[in-house]
């Protein structure tokens, strides 16, 4: 599944990961830490939404 920030519109795909924040690629939205944040913007997961 993909997931979009509502504010600048960044994708957190679960398939890829992000290598930048250091999250494997598989790792699903919801066993994302708490305080995981937007790689671009910083936005937090509340300001996601399922694409």
């Amino acid at each position: 599944m993909k997931y979009i920030c509502n504010v600048c519109g960044w994708v957190y795909d679960e398939a890829e990961g992000c290598e930048a924040l250091g999250i494997a690629p598989g790792t699903k939205f919801a066993d994302l830490p708490a305080d995981f944040a937007c790689e671009l913007c910083g936005a937090g997961k509340d300001d996601f939404s399922a694409e």
